[in-house]
């Protein structure tokens, strides 16, 4: 039984809890005290709640303090506080409440039709023998993680054997131009090193020619790149006439969710530089948002509401804004981590995204071919 002794300090029996609702239903806030004799406040992030008719309601049922949100909407989101407080002293509690949005995208519940249309595909150029991609982005962004789903997915096994930078030492671990096969199927990444922020006049990362040769396909498969110099015409590995299936047919920048807004103003004009590049050859670009279960608690609960999530389309919005990159060409993706079992979830946000550059690539190869046609 509460203490009704005036001169208690406030504590809580029971506290506020976290709640998760749909967009239009009511949520209810409520918590209990040790005695009747306080006055309750209540805030939302950190400021006065300014109640308003018809949406708040707020009630006091001897030591226990409700808040009722009706209706709730995206903008009731936030984290609630109540400070309980008497001539004792005072005590405060808080919850978060998640307001679920409806979905602003589809995501595929089932993989194996996706992975069937993948193994049946075939490239609209009998000339072209698979369908190359080059990740690019900064450190640390998932780029060789992404490499590794891909081929846990389709080889049916957790694939570890595509190096990963580390978080820790901000080190990139590509230092190579490296071929990674996605099983048999006719598709290839290819993985560089991550870019870095200048200091002072060093140069650091891989370098925006080198790319703009691998786009070209004048870069070998196994060079090694080098900070200090790009791949120049006299190097003995230069390809000098390089054919369609040398070439780069679709550019996928991978970008960490969580360090976006931290991302250094160098790093992301390399990466529109980088994409203007790519422009000039007609090459298309996508954008794999990673890491995205670490900015949204909803989609690290449940993957399948990661179109509900408020944090991620403004996380998406943030990131075409940043890169130029229209919305429907970013996708969010979480890639296997430290799982040591498949998730269908994953598997489908990570196949939406891969089925989305296939079909970028075969349609870079289809304008490939009828301006071969043209010449011919």
């Amino acid at each position: 039984m509460a203490n009704k002794n005036s001169n208690a300090e406030p504590d809580f029996v029971y506290v506020l809890a976290d709640k998760t609702v749909k967009t239009g239903d009511n949520v209810f806030l409520t918590c209990e005290a040790n005695t009747s004799n306080v006055t309750a406040k209540w805030e939302k992030a950190g400021h006065k709640l300014q109640c308003v008719e018809g949406k708040h309601k707020l009630s006091t049922n001897g030591t226990r303090f409700s808040l009722e949100i009706l209706n709730a909407k995206p903008e009731d989101e936030a984290n609630y506080t109540v400070t309980l407080q008497n001539q004792s002293g005072s005590s405060s509690c808080s919850a978060t409440i998640t307001v679920e949005i409806k979905d602003w995208r589809k995501m595929e519940k089932k993989q194996e039709p996706m992975i069937k249309a993948l193994k049946n595909f075939k490239i609209f150029s009998g000339e072209v023998k698979e369908l190359r991609f080059l990740l690019h982005g900064p450190i640390g962004a998932g780029k060789s993680s992404t490499i590794n789903t891909l081929k846990s997915i389709f080889e049916g096994h957790q694939f570890i054997n595509c190096l990963t930078g580390s978080d820790s030492t901000g080190t990139s671990l590509t230092t190579k131009y490296e071929k990674f096969s996605i099983g048999p199927l006719p598709f290839v990444f290819y993985d560089v090193m991550g870019l870095e922020s200048n200091e002072g006049k060093q140069s650091r990362g891989v370098r925006i020619d080198d790319i703009v040769n691998a786009f070209k396909g004048h870069i070998p498969d196994n060079y090694k790149f080098r900070e200090d110099m790009p791949m120049i015409e006299e190097h003995r590995d230069y390809i000098i006439s390089p054919t369609i299936n040398n070439k780069i047919h679709c550019l996928v920048s991978v970008i960490p969710a969580d360090r976006l807004s931290m991302m250094s103003e160098d790093v992301i004009n390399k990466m529109r530089n980088i994409r203007a590049e790519a422009s000039k050859l007609g090459i298309p670009q996508l954008v794999f948002m990673t890491r995205v279960d670490r900015v949204c608690e909803l989609t690290s609960e449940d993957l399948g509401k990661i179109y509900q999530s408020k944090k991620i389309r403004e996380k998406i919005t943030m990131c075409s804004n940043k890169l130029g990159v229209t919305e429907n060409c970013i996708f969010p993706v979480k890639n296997y981590h430290d799982e040591i079992r498949g998730n269908e979830q994953l598997n489908c946000l990570a196949l939406q995204a891969f089925t989305q550059i296939v079909y970028s690539a075969n349609d870079y190869i289809k304008n490939w071919s009828s301006k071969q046609k043209q010449v011919e």
